[in-house]
Order: C-alpha cells, then sequence, then structure tokens
C-alpha cells in the first residue's frame, strides 16, 4: 500500500468522528447573550437577537414560581413554566424550570419533553413518578419532600399525588423550551382530529368509548 492510501484509510474514522461531533451537541455560545426578540417577525430555531443596547435586567427575571399555580382542570395538577416564553434571556443558554403542583389525588398524566430532560426537585408533599423506556419498561419511585428524580428526554413519564395533602415540585429542563406533548390529549383532543379508525383500533375499544373520552379531555369553553 502507498503511503498515499495508507493516509486516506487512516483519515477516514478521524474524518467520521469530527463530521458525527458536528450533529451530535449544540454549538457554543458565539457571544455573552442573546436576548430573545420576540416582536422580531422571523423564523429561526429558537429567536432573533435582541440589540443589546435595548437589554435590561427585566429580561433575565421571572417570579411566577414564587407562589402555587390555580389548579382548575379533571386530573388535578397544574404546570407553571420559566423558559424562552416567560425570560427573553434564556434565549440560546439552553435551559429552563417549571414549578409543578398537585391537588391531593392530583395527576400530572402521562407525557414526553421532546427536547429536554427533566429533573425535579419535590419541595414539599409525596408523589408517586416514574418513566417507561422504549423498551417498555417502567421505573418508578415514591418521592418525598428534598428529593431528586430524573426523566431521560424523550420519554413517557408521569407524577401521581397519592396523598391527602397537596405536594409541589420544581422541574428543570437541558432546554429553553423543551416542549410537552400529553399523550391523551394529543391523541384525543388534535386540530385536525386524528381518525377514530386509528383510535379504535389502537385502543381497541369502539367509536362511542373515544367520543366519550374526546368530550371528557375537549378543553372547557370560556
Amino acid at each position: 500500500m502507498s503511503f498515499m492510501a495508507a493516509a486516506k484509510v487512516f483519515a477516514c474514522p478521524f474524518v467520521f468522528v469530527a463530521l458525527f461531533s458536528l450533529v451530535a451537541s449544540d454549538p457554543d455560545l458565539l457571544q455573552d447573550l442573546c436576548v430573545a426578540n420576540k416582536a422580531a417577525g422571523i423564523k429561526v430555531n429558537g429567536f432573533p437577537c435582541k440589540d443589546e443596547a435595548n437589554v435590561t435586567e427585566a429580561d433575565f427575571f421571572y417570579s411566577g414560581l414564587a407562589n402555587p399555580g390555580v389548579i382548575n382542570n379533571s386530573v388535578g395538577s397544574v404546570a407553571t413554566g420559566a423558559n424562552v416564553e416567560k425570560i427573553s434571556g434564556l434565549n440560546t443558554l439552553g435551559v429552563s424550570l417549571a414549578r409543578i403542583d398537585y391537588a391531593p389525588g392530583g395527576l400530572n398524566p402521562p407525557h414526553t419533553h421532546p427536547r429536554a430532560t427533566e429533573i425535579i426537585f419535590v419541595l414539599y408533599g409525596e408523589l408517586d413518578v416514574g418513566f417507561i423506556t422504549t423498551s417498555n419498561k417502567l421505573f418508578s419511585k415514591s418521592v418525598k419532600k428534598g428529593d431528586v428524580f430524573v426523566f431521560p428526554r424523550g420519554l413517557v413519564h408521569f407524577q401521581k399525588n397519592n396523598g391527602d395533602k397537596s405536594a409541589s415540585v420544581i422541574a428543570g429542563f437541558n432546554s429553553q423550551l423543551p416542549g410537552t406533548q400529553s399523550i391523551a390529549a394529543t391523541l384525543f383532543t388534535s386540530t385536525p382530529a386524528v381518525p377514530d379508525n386509528v383510535l379504535t383500533k389502537t385502543f381497541q375499544i369502539g367509536t362511542k368509548e373515544v367520543d366519550k373520552i374526546k368530550n371528557k379531555l375537549a378543553p372547557k369553553k370560556t
């Protein structure tokens, strides 16, 4: 084998590794700040940057997690986000928080975060929590005040308050906007609607049962 041929053979794995590293992780920040300019009207992956001359301390502040959220739904829980939609300064930083409050017996129904891993810290109360892997294995745990639990990115997970007192957690995400897809609501309240024959065959139920579930999950009219 000639020297040039040998060089090409040994170079290929290093080129592959270099290319893979480019697509396997987010790029580093190219500036100190990129406060979201939500009024720009430009569609990008995230938000365009506000002129730094117009950035203030208010772009990095939010007090919305200080008090429990108002729970007025049938599942008995409410999530209050502290993401880039509330804190413009989070744009490009790859982190966010949420506060989740649970009434006695309340449930944060099975859902996923397609863009983030979630880690919760229990402020008070006790919860049964868990996630399901793609091999259909359930990992579950009872957690109480001061405990921490992690839900891997994209996996279906839930939290249930089985106690007779309220509970609350602070959740951290490695995304400025992790996104949330509640499994039941996604399938039964989407617009346009998922065809009934898809739902009946998936869940092995009749159209009457599908209609009942849709009616129960439909957003309340104000």
